[in-house]
Protein backbone atom coordinates (compact mmCIF):
# COMPACT_ATOMS: atom_id res chain seq x y z
CA UNK A 1 0.00 0.00 0.00
CA UNK A 2 1.32 3.45 -0.89
CA UNK A 3 0.39 6.75 0.65
CA UNK A 4 0.42 10.13 -1.10
CA UNK A 5 -0.25 13.53 0.35
CA UNK A 6 -1.96 14.57 -2.87
CA UNK A 7 -2.54 18.24 -3.42
CA UNK A 8 -1.10 19.04 0.00
CA UNK A 9 2.36 18.55 -1.43
CA UNK A 10 1.83 20.57 -4.56
CA UNK A 11 3.59 23.48 -2.93
CA UNK A 12 6.86 21.60 -3.51
CA UNK A 13 6.64 22.89 -7.06
CA UNK A 14 7.51 26.34 -5.73
CA UNK A 15 11.19 26.91 -6.17
CA UNK A 16 13.57 26.73 -3.20
CA UNK A 17 14.86 30.14 -4.16
CA UNK A 18 11.39 31.67 -3.73
CA UNK A 19 10.73 29.87 -0.44
CA UNK A 20 13.79 31.27 1.23
CA UNK A 21 14.72 34.51 -0.54
CA UNK A 22 11.40 36.33 -0.88
CA UNK A 23 12.24 38.46 2.14
CA UNK A 24 15.29 39.85 0.40
CA UNK A 25 13.12 40.67 -2.62
CA UNK A 26 10.64 42.42 -0.36
CA UNK A 27 13.13 45.15 0.57
CA UNK A 28 13.33 46.34 -3.02
CA UNK A 29 9.66 45.93 -4.04
CA UNK A 30 6.72 48.25 -4.10
CA UNK A 31 3.36 47.78 -2.42
CA UNK A 32 1.80 45.61 -5.12
CA UNK A 33 4.79 43.28 -5.33
CA UNK A 34 4.88 43.03 -1.57
CA UNK A 35 1.22 42.06 -1.44
CA UNK A 36 1.86 39.28 -3.94
CA UNK A 37 4.80 37.93 -1.96
CA UNK A 38 2.82 38.07 1.27
CA UNK A 39 -0.09 36.27 -0.30
CA UNK A 40 2.11 33.55 -1.77
CA UNK A 41 3.99 33.08 1.48
CA UNK A 42 0.79 32.74 3.49
CA UNK A 43 -0.47 30.20 0.99
CA UNK A 44 2.79 28.25 1.36
CA UNK A 45 2.47 28.37 5.14
CA UNK A 46 -1.12 27.12 5.06
CA UNK A 47 -0.22 24.28 2.73
CA UNK A 48 2.58 23.17 5.03
CA UNK A 49 0.17 23.09 7.98
CA UNK A 50 -2.38 21.22 5.89
CA UNK A 51 0.29 18.71 4.86
CA UNK A 52 1.12 18.08 8.51
CA UNK A 53 -2.50 17.45 9.42
CA UNK A 54 -3.10 15.24 6.42
CA UNK A 55 0.06 13.27 7.13
CA UNK A 56 -1.03 12.63 10.74
CA UNK A 57 -4.59 11.78 9.70
CA UNK A 58 -3.60 9.35 6.98
CA UNK A 59 -0.88 7.76 9.10
CA UNK A 60 -3.54 7.05 11.74
CA UNK A 61 -5.87 5.57 9.15
CA UNK A 62 -3.05 3.53 7.65
CA UNK A 63 -2.06 2.16 11.05
CA UNK A 64 -5.56 0.89 11.70
CA UNK A 65 -5.50 -0.98 8.38
CA UNK A 66 -1.98 -2.30 8.94
CA UNK A 67 -2.71 -3.70 12.40
CA UNK A 68 -4.04 -6.83 10.77
CA UNK A 69 -0.97 -7.00 8.54
CA UNK A 70 1.18 -6.66 11.64
CA UNK A 71 -0.57 -9.63 13.23
CA UNK A 72 -0.11 -11.79 10.14
CA UNK A 73 3.52 -10.76 9.68
CA UNK A 74 4.13 -11.49 13.36
CA UNK A 75 2.79 -14.99 12.96
CA UNK A 76 4.99 -15.62 9.95
CA UNK A 77 8.02 -14.16 11.70
CA UNK A 78 7.48 -16.35 14.75
CA UNK A 79 7.37 -19.37 12.46
CA UNK A 80 10.90 -18.66 11.26
CA UNK A 81 14.02 -18.28 13.40
CA UNK A 82 16.36 -17.23 10.60
CA UNK A 83 15.36 -13.64 9.86
CA UNK A 84 18.13 -11.16 9.09
CA UNK A 85 18.33 -7.76 10.77
CA UNK A 86 17.67 -6.03 7.44
CA UNK A 87 14.45 -8.02 6.95
CA UNK A 88 13.39 -7.27 10.53
CA UNK A 89 13.82 -3.56 9.87
CA UNK A 90 11.77 -3.78 6.68
CA UNK A 91 8.98 -5.53 8.57
CA UNK A 92 9.22 -2.92 11.33
CA UNK A 93 9.01 -0.02 8.93
CA UNK A 94 5.93 -1.52 7.28
CA UNK A 95 4.06 -2.57 10.40
CA UNK A 96 4.71 0.70 12.22
CA UNK A 97 3.30 2.68 9.30
CA UNK A 98 6.32 4.97 8.85
CA UNK A 99 4.82 8.45 8.27
CA UNK A 100 7.25 9.39 5.51
CA UNK A 101 6.30 6.51 3.26
CA UNK A 102 8.29 5.18 0.38
CA UNK A 103 5.98 6.85 -2.12
CA UNK A 104 6.71 10.27 -0.63
CA UNK A 105 10.44 9.67 -0.76
CA UNK A 106 10.13 8.70 -4.39
CA UNK A 107 8.53 12.08 -5.02
CA UNK A 108 11.77 13.83 -4.00
CA UNK A 109 14.13 11.10 -5.18
CA UNK A 110 12.46 9.90 -8.41
CA UNK A 111 15.21 7.40 -9.22
CA UNK A 112 13.90 5.25 -6.33
CA UNK A 113 10.86 4.41 -8.46
CA UNK A 114 13.16 1.95 -10.24
CA UNK A 115 14.98 0.99 -7.00
CA UNK A 116 12.36 0.48 -4.31
CA UNK A 117 14.83 -1.36 -2.07
CA UNK A 118 17.05 1.73 -2.07
CA UNK A 119 15.46 3.02 1.14
CA UNK A 120 16.13 -0.12 3.20
CA UNK A 121 19.41 -0.18 5.15
CA UNK A 122 22.00 -2.89 5.34
CA UNK A 123 22.03 -3.66 9.07
CA UNK A 124 25.60 -4.83 9.54
CA UNK A 125 25.43 -4.90 13.35
CA UNK A 126 22.18 -4.74 15.29
CA UNK A 127 19.93 -6.57 17.71
CA UNK A 128 16.79 -4.72 16.65
CA UNK A 129 16.52 -2.75 19.88
CA UNK A 130 13.57 -0.34 20.06
CA UNK A 131 11.30 1.24 22.66
CA UNK A 132 14.16 3.20 24.25
CA UNK A 133 14.10 6.76 25.51
CA UNK A 134 17.02 8.00 23.44
CA UNK A 135 18.36 7.12 20.00
CA UNK A 136 21.67 8.71 19.01
CA UNK A 137 22.56 8.93 15.31
CA UNK A 138 26.16 9.21 14.10
CA UNK A 139 26.83 9.42 10.36
CA UNK A 140 30.40 8.61 9.35
CA UNK A 141 32.29 8.49 6.06
CA UNK A 142 35.75 7.53 4.93
CA UNK A 143 38.14 10.34 5.87
CA UNK A 144 41.32 10.82 3.85
CA UNK A 145 43.44 11.88 6.85
CA UNK A 146 42.19 10.67 10.22
CA UNK A 147 39.16 8.92 11.68
CA UNK A 148 37.69 9.99 15.01
CA UNK A 149 34.83 7.49 15.32
CA UNK A 150 36.32 5.21 17.99
CA UNK A 151 37.27 8.18 20.17
CA UNK A 152 33.74 9.54 19.78
CA UNK A 153 32.21 6.22 20.88
CA UNK A 154 34.61 5.97 23.80
CA UNK A 155 33.54 9.41 24.91
CA UNK A 156 29.82 8.66 24.59
CA UNK A 157 30.08 5.42 26.60
CA UNK A 158 32.45 6.97 29.16
CA UNK A 159 30.84 6.70 32.64
CA UNK A 160 27.50 5.66 31.07
CA UNK A 161 25.58 3.60 33.62
CA UNK A 162 24.16 0.19 32.80
CA UNK A 163 20.65 1.58 33.23
CA UNK A 164 21.39 4.27 30.65
CA UNK A 165 22.95 1.74 28.26
CA UNK A 166 19.80 -0.35 28.46
CA UNK A 167 17.60 2.63 27.61
CA UNK A 168 19.43 3.98 24.57
CA UNK A 169 20.80 2.89 21.23
CA UNK A 170 23.62 4.47 19.22
CA UNK A 171 23.23 4.00 15.47
CA UNK A 172 26.37 4.41 13.36
CA UNK A 173 25.47 5.14 9.77
CA UNK A 174 28.44 4.32 7.54
CA UNK A 175 27.49 6.48 4.58
CA UNK A 176 29.55 4.52 2.06
CA UNK A 177 28.63 1.86 -0.51
CA UNK A 178 32.04 0.14 -0.46
CA UNK A 179 31.15 -3.12 1.28
CA UNK A 180 34.72 -3.87 2.26
CA UNK A 181 35.10 -0.51 3.98
CA UNK A 182 31.71 -0.79 5.71
CA UNK A 183 32.61 -4.23 7.05
CA UNK A 184 35.99 -2.97 8.28
CA UNK A 185 34.29 -0.22 10.28
CA UNK A 186 31.79 -2.72 11.67
CA UNK A 187 34.55 -5.13 12.68
CA UNK A 188 36.45 -2.33 14.41
CA UNK A 189 33.30 -1.38 16.32
CA UNK A 190 32.57 -5.00 17.21
CA UNK A 191 36.07 -5.65 18.55
CA UNK A 192 36.25 -2.35 20.47
CA UNK A 193 32.76 -2.51 22.02
CA UNK A 194 31.76 -6.19 22.20
CA UNK A 195 29.44 -5.80 25.19
CA UNK A 196 27.59 -2.82 23.72
CA UNK A 197 27.15 -4.64 20.40
CA UNK A 198 25.93 -7.81 22.08
CA UNK A 199 23.41 -5.94 24.26
CA UNK A 200 21.96 -4.01 21.31
CA UNK A 201 23.12 -0.60 22.53
CA UNK A 202 25.27 -0.14 19.41
CA UNK A 203 24.26 -0.66 15.79
CA UNK A 204 26.02 -0.21 12.45
CA UNK A 205 24.07 0.32 9.25
CA UNK A 206 24.88 1.40 5.70
CA UNK A 207 22.83 2.46 2.66
CA UNK A 208 22.35 0.45 -0.51
CA UNK A 209 24.12 1.99 -3.50
CA UNK A 210 20.75 2.58 -5.17
CA UNK A 211 19.70 5.06 -2.47
CA UNK A 212 21.81 7.87 -3.90
CA UNK A 213 20.80 9.72 -7.08
CA UNK A 214 23.29 11.03 -9.60
CA UNK A 215 25.27 13.82 -7.91
CA UNK A 216 27.32 14.92 -10.91
CA UNK A 217 24.99 17.54 -12.39
CA UNK A 218 24.25 19.68 -9.34
CA UNK A 219 23.93 23.43 -9.63
CA UNK A 220 26.74 25.37 -7.97
CA UNK A 221 25.30 27.91 -5.51
CA UNK A 222 26.48 30.30 -2.79
CA UNK A 223 29.97 30.35 -4.24
CA UNK A 224 30.56 26.69 -3.34
CA UNK A 225 32.69 24.52 -5.57
CA UNK A 226 31.22 21.52 -7.38
CA UNK A 227 32.86 19.18 -4.85
CA UNK A 228 31.43 21.07 -1.91
CA UNK A 229 27.92 21.17 -3.40
CA UNK A 230 28.10 17.39 -3.98
CA UNK A 231 29.40 16.88 -0.42
CA UNK A 232 26.67 18.92 1.27
CA UNK A 233 23.93 17.35 -0.93
CA UNK A 234 25.04 13.84 -0.04
CA UNK A 235 25.23 14.89 3.60
CA UNK A 236 21.58 15.97 3.50
CA UNK A 237 20.63 12.59 2.08
CA UNK A 238 22.73 10.81 4.71
CA UNK A 239 21.07 12.60 7.62
CA UNK A 240 17.64 11.89 6.14
CA UNK A 241 18.35 8.17 5.75
CA UNK A 242 19.68 7.88 9.29
CA UNK A 243 16.71 9.75 10.79
CA UNK A 244 14.22 7.54 8.96
CA UNK A 245 15.89 4.42 10.32
CA UNK A 246 16.06 5.79 13.87
CA UNK A 247 12.53 7.24 13.99
CA UNK A 248 10.59 4.17 15.20
CA UNK A 249 13.23 3.11 17.74
CA UNK A 250 12.73 5.59 20.57
CA UNK A 251 11.08 8.64 22.09
CA UNK A 252 13.85 11.15 21.37
CA UNK A 253 16.47 11.35 18.64
CA UNK A 254 19.84 13.04 19.23
CA UNK A 255 21.89 14.05 16.19
CA UNK A 256 25.63 13.75 16.65
CA UNK A 257 28.72 13.59 14.43
CA UNK A 258 31.66 11.21 14.35
CA UNK A 259 34.27 13.67 15.66
CA UNK A 260 32.95 14.93 19.00
CA UNK A 261 33.45 14.42 22.73
CA UNK A 262 30.69 14.49 25.34
CA UNK A 263 30.55 15.71 28.91
CA UNK A 264 29.98 13.19 31.71
CA UNK A 265 26.36 12.34 32.51
CA UNK A 266 25.16 14.00 29.30
CA UNK A 267 22.24 11.56 28.98
CA UNK A 268 20.75 12.46 32.35
CA UNK A 269 21.23 16.17 31.68
CA UNK A 270 19.42 15.86 28.35
CA UNK A 271 16.51 13.94 29.86
CA UNK A 272 16.17 16.40 32.75
CA UNK A 273 16.25 19.40 30.42
CA UNK A 274 13.56 17.89 28.18
CA UNK A 275 11.34 17.27 31.22
CA UNK A 276 11.80 20.85 32.42
CA UNK A 277 10.24 22.39 29.31
CA UNK A 278 7.00 24.06 30.35
CA UNK A 279 5.62 23.95 26.82
CA UNK A 280 5.44 21.18 24.24
CA UNK A 281 5.82 23.65 21.38
CA UNK A 282 9.55 23.09 21.03
CA UNK A 283 10.92 21.27 17.99
CA UNK A 284 14.66 21.31 18.77
CA UNK A 285 16.61 21.25 22.02
CA UNK A 286 20.19 22.29 21.34
CA UNK A 287 23.07 20.91 23.38
CA UNK A 288 25.81 22.35 21.18
CA UNK A 289 26.08 25.63 19.33
CA UNK A 290 27.93 24.13 16.36
CA UNK A 291 26.25 23.07 13.12
CA UNK A 292 24.08 19.98 13.43
CA UNK A 293 25.81 18.59 16.55
CA UNK A 294 23.81 17.89 19.69
CA UNK A 295 20.34 18.59 18.29
CA UNK A 296 17.55 16.72 20.08
CA UNK A 297 14.23 16.02 18.35
CA UNK A 298 11.12 14.18 19.36
CA UNK A 299 10.97 11.11 17.17
CA UNK A 300 7.40 11.90 16.18
CA UNK A 301 8.62 15.14 14.57
CA UNK A 302 11.25 13.45 12.41
CA UNK A 303 8.94 12.61 9.47
CA UNK A 304 8.12 16.28 8.86
CA UNK A 305 11.76 17.31 9.31
CA UNK A 306 13.07 14.63 6.96
CA UNK A 307 10.46 15.47 4.35
CA UNK A 308 11.57 19.09 4.42
CA UNK A 309 15.23 18.09 4.09
CA UNK A 310 14.42 15.91 1.09
CA UNK A 311 12.43 18.67 -0.60
CA UNK A 312 15.48 20.93 -0.68
CA UNK A 313 18.38 18.52 -0.33
CA UNK A 314 20.13 19.97 -3.40
CA UNK A 315 19.72 23.61 -2.40
CA UNK A 316 21.34 24.32 0.96
CA UNK A 317 23.36 22.76 3.83
CA UNK A 318 21.52 20.83 6.52
CA UNK A 319 21.81 23.39 9.31
CA UNK A 320 20.48 26.14 7.02
CA UNK A 321 17.52 23.97 6.04
CA UNK A 322 16.71 23.32 9.68
CA UNK A 323 16.63 27.05 10.38
CA UNK A 324 14.47 27.62 7.30
CA UNK A 325 11.96 25.04 8.51
CA UNK A 326 11.53 26.99 11.73
CA UNK A 327 11.25 30.20 9.72
CA UNK A 328 8.46 28.79 7.57
CA UNK A 329 6.57 27.52 10.61
CA UNK A 330 6.52 30.66 12.78
CA UNK A 331 7.84 33.75 10.99
CA UNK A 332 5.36 36.28 9.64
CA UNK A 333 6.05 38.28 6.46
CA UNK A 334 4.44 41.25 8.20
CA UNK A 335 7.00 41.26 11.05
CA UNK A 336 10.69 42.15 11.13
CA UNK A 337 13.67 39.85 11.57
CA UNK A 338 13.88 40.39 15.33
CA UNK A 339 10.31 39.22 15.78
CA UNK A 340 11.12 36.16 13.65
CA UNK A 341 14.09 35.27 15.86
CA UNK A 342 11.96 35.58 18.98
CA UNK A 343 9.34 33.27 17.53
CA UNK A 344 11.93 30.71 16.45
CA UNK A 345 13.33 30.75 19.98
CA UNK A 346 10.13 29.05 21.16
CA UNK A 347 10.84 26.16 18.80
CA UNK A 348 14.61 25.97 19.28
CA UNK A 349 15.75 26.07 22.89
CA UNK A 350 19.42 25.98 23.86
CA UNK A 351 21.03 24.41 26.89
CA UNK A 352 24.23 25.95 28.23
CA UNK A 353 26.97 25.06 28.78
CA UNK A 354 27.20 22.84 25.71
CA UNK A 355 27.41 19.09 26.27
CA UNK A 356 29.31 18.26 23.08
CA UNK A 357 32.52 19.61 21.61
CA UNK A 358 33.81 19.26 18.07
CA UNK A 359 37.34 17.79 18.06
CA UNK A 360 37.93 16.80 14.44
CA UNK A 361 40.49 18.83 12.54
CA UNK A 362 40.27 17.11 9.14
CA UNK A 363 36.80 17.41 7.62
CA UNK A 364 35.07 14.62 5.72
CA UNK A 365 35.31 17.01 2.75
CA UNK A 366 38.71 16.25 1.23
CA UNK A 367 41.27 18.98 1.82
CA UNK A 368 39.15 20.96 4.28
CA UNK A 369 40.61 21.87 7.68
CA UNK A 370 37.81 22.52 10.16
CA UNK A 371 39.13 23.75 13.50
CA UNK A 372 35.71 24.54 14.97
CA UNK A 373 35.27 24.77 18.73
CA UNK A 374 32.15 25.42 20.77
CA UNK A 375 33.01 28.30 23.11
CA UNK A 376 30.13 27.31 25.42
CA UNK A 377 31.52 23.83 26.04
CA UNK A 378 33.97 24.94 28.72
CA UNK A 379 36.68 22.71 30.10
CA UNK A 380 36.22 18.98 30.50
CA UNK A 381 36.82 17.20 33.77
CA UNK A 382 40.01 15.37 32.89
CA UNK A 383 40.62 13.54 36.17
CA UNK A 384 38.99 12.69 39.49
CA UNK A 385 40.82 13.06 42.80
CA UNK A 386 40.74 10.67 45.78
CA UNK A 387 42.38 10.57 49.20
CA UNK A 388 44.68 7.57 48.82
CA UNK A 389 46.93 5.97 51.49
CA UNK A 390 50.57 7.06 51.61
CA UNK A 391 52.72 5.16 49.15
CA UNK A 392 55.81 5.33 47.01
CA UNK A 393 54.83 5.28 43.34
CA UNK A 394 56.92 4.27 40.35
CA UNK A 395 56.48 3.23 36.72
CA UNK A 396 58.47 1.95 33.77
CA UNK A 397 56.34 4.00 31.37
CA UNK A 398 57.79 7.11 29.76
CA UNK A 399 55.88 10.03 31.25
CA UNK A 400 54.55 12.79 29.01
CA UNK A 401 55.46 16.29 30.17
CA UNK A 402 54.18 17.11 33.69
CA UNK A 403 51.51 14.37 33.87
CA UNK A 404 53.36 12.34 36.50
CA UNK A 405 52.16 9.33 38.47
CA UNK A 406 52.88 11.14 41.74
CA UNK A 407 50.48 13.98 40.86
CA UNK A 408 47.80 11.53 39.73
CA UNK A 409 48.01 9.51 42.95
CA UNK A 410 47.61 12.68 45.01
CA UNK A 411 44.66 13.86 42.89
CA UNK A 412 46.41 16.90 41.43
CA UNK A 413 46.55 15.78 37.78
CA UNK A 414 46.01 12.79 35.51
CA UNK A 415 48.85 10.38 34.69
CA UNK A 416 49.76 10.32 31.00
CA UNK A 417 52.49 8.32 29.32
CA UNK A 418 53.66 7.24 25.90
CA UNK A 419 52.43 3.96 24.39
CA UNK A 420 53.14 1.04 26.76
CA UNK A 421 54.89 -2.16 25.74
CA UNK A 422 54.64 -5.66 27.18
CA UNK A 423 56.37 -5.79 30.57
CA UNK A 424 55.63 -2.21 31.57
CA UNK A 425 54.21 -1.62 35.04
CA UNK A 426 52.76 0.95 37.45
CA UNK A 427 53.65 0.25 41.09
CA UNK A 428 52.23 1.49 44.40
CA UNK A 429 54.46 0.42 47.32
CA UNK A 430 53.14 1.09 50.83
CA UNK A 431 55.46 2.28 53.60
CA UNK A 432 53.92 -0.33 55.89
CA UNK A 433 51.63 -3.27 55.08
CA UNK A 434 48.01 -2.19 54.59
CA UNK A 435 44.68 -3.89 54.31
CA UNK A 436 43.11 -2.56 51.09
CA UNK A 437 39.37 -3.22 50.73
CA UNK A 438 38.80 -2.03 47.19
CA UNK A 439 40.63 -0.66 44.16
CA UNK A 440 39.40 1.43 41.23
CA UNK A 441 41.39 2.60 38.21
CA UNK A 442 39.98 4.47 35.22
CA UNK A 443 42.09 4.91 32.09
CA UNK A 444 41.38 7.48 29.41
CA UNK A 445 39.42 10.69 29.89
CA UNK A 446 36.96 12.90 28.03
CA UNK A 447 39.53 14.49 25.74
CA UNK A 448 41.55 11.31 25.19
CA UNK A 449 39.05 8.46 25.63
CA UNK A 450 41.14 6.07 23.54
CA UNK A 451 44.24 6.25 25.77
CA UNK A 452 43.21 3.20 27.79
CA UNK A 453 45.13 0.42 29.42
CA UNK A 454 44.46 -2.87 27.66
CA UNK A 455 45.54 -6.41 28.55
CA UNK A 456 46.64 -5.09 31.95
CA UNK A 457 46.21 -6.97 35.22
CA UNK A 458 45.90 -5.80 38.84
CA UNK A 459 48.30 -7.60 41.18
CA UNK A 460 49.03 -7.46 44.91
CA UNK A 461 52.01 -8.55 47.02
CA UNK A 462 50.75 -10.15 50.26
CA UNK A 463 52.61 -9.34 53.48
CA UNK A 464 51.72 -12.57 55.29
CA UNK A 465 52.49 -15.86 53.56
CA UNK A 466 50.34 -17.74 56.08
CA UNK A 467 47.27 -15.75 55.02
CA UNK A 468 48.25 -16.33 51.43
CA UNK A 469 48.22 -20.11 51.93
CA UNK A 470 44.78 -19.89 53.57
CA UNK A 471 43.55 -17.86 50.63
CA UNK A 472 44.78 -20.46 48.20
CA UNK A 473 43.30 -23.35 50.17
CA UNK A 474 39.94 -21.88 51.16
CA UNK A 475 39.04 -18.98 48.88
CA UNK A 476 40.40 -18.65 45.38
CA UNK A 477 43.16 -20.11 43.31
CA UNK A 478 44.92 -16.85 42.47
CA UNK A 479 47.40 -16.87 39.63
CA UNK A 480 50.82 -16.15 41.07
CA UNK A 481 53.65 -14.35 39.28
CA UNK A 482 57.30 -15.39 39.48
CA UNK A 483 58.08 -12.52 41.88
CA UNK A 484 55.29 -13.44 44.31
CA UNK A 485 52.41 -11.18 43.26
CA UNK A 486 48.82 -12.43 42.99
CA UNK A 487 46.67 -11.46 40.01
CA UNK A 488 43.34 -10.32 41.45
CA UNK A 489 41.77 -8.41 38.55
CA UNK A 490 42.16 -6.89 35.10
CA UNK A 491 41.17 -3.85 33.05
CA UNK A 492 37.98 -4.18 31.03
CA UNK A 493 37.08 -1.40 28.60
CA UNK A 494 39.58 0.88 30.31
CA UNK A 495 38.43 0.24 33.91
CA UNK A 496 39.70 -1.99 36.72
CA UNK A 497 37.28 -2.19 39.64
CA UNK A 498 37.20 -4.81 42.37
CA UNK A 499 37.38 -5.85 45.99
CA UNK A 500 40.39 -7.54 47.56
CA UNK A 501 39.55 -10.75 49.36
CA UNK A 502 39.98 -10.36 53.15
CA UNK A 503 41.75 -13.74 53.15
CA UNK A 504 44.74 -12.13 51.42
CA UNK A 505 45.28 -9.91 54.43
CA UNK A 506 47.61 -6.94 54.41
CA UNK A 507 49.68 -6.19 51.32
CA UNK A 508 53.07 -4.61 50.70
CA UNK A 509 52.26 -3.32 47.21
CA UNK A 510 49.77 -3.12 44.35
CA UNK A 511 50.90 -3.28 40.74
CA UNK A 512 49.39 -2.78 37.31
CA UNK A 513 51.18 -5.05 34.81
CA UNK A 514 50.96 -4.55 31.02
CA UNK A 515 51.05 -7.82 29.06
CA UNK A 516 51.01 -6.59 25.47
CA UNK A 517 52.14 -3.56 23.53
CA UNK A 518 49.61 -0.92 22.51
CA UNK A 519 49.64 1.71 19.74
CA UNK A 520 47.76 4.09 22.06
CA UNK A 521 49.17 6.14 24.88
CA UNK A 522 48.19 5.32 28.46
CA UNK A 523 46.29 7.75 30.68
CA UNK A 524 45.02 7.21 34.24
CA UNK A 525 42.29 9.71 35.08
CA UNK A 526 41.23 8.11 38.37
CA UNK A 527 43.15 6.18 41.05
CA UNK A 528 41.36 5.04 44.20
CA UNK A 529 42.59 2.64 46.88
CA UNK A 530 40.14 2.25 49.76
CA UNK A 531 41.53 1.11 53.10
Amino acid sequence: MRLRLGSALSFVCLSAAFCFTWYAARSGSGGTGLDVYQSQFLELHQRLLFAEKENQKRSYELNSVLNEIKRVVGERTNASTNVTDSIKWKLLSVTNGLPVHLTNIQYYLPHLQQHEDGIYPNVVIGQGRSGVSLVMGIPTVRRPKKTYLMDTLNSLFYEMSMKQKNDCVIVIFVAEVDTEYVNSVAENVRSSFPNEVLSGALEVISPPASYYPQLSNLKETFGDSKDRVRWRTKQNLDYSFLMLYAQPKGTFYLQLEDDIIAKPDYIQIIKDFAKQQSSNDWMILEFSQLGFIGKLFRSRDLPLIVEFFLMFHKDKPIDWLLDHLLWVKVCSPEKDAKHCERQKAYLRISYKPSLFQHVGLHSSLAGKIQNLKDKDFGKSRLFKAHDNPSAKVSTSLKVFQHFTLEKAYKGAECFWAFAPVAGDYILFSFFQPLKIERYFFRSGNMEHPGDKLVNTTVEVLPADKTNLQLAKDNMQNFKRTQDGYLQIGAFENGIADGKISPSIGKIHALRLSVHSSSPMWALLSEIFLKT
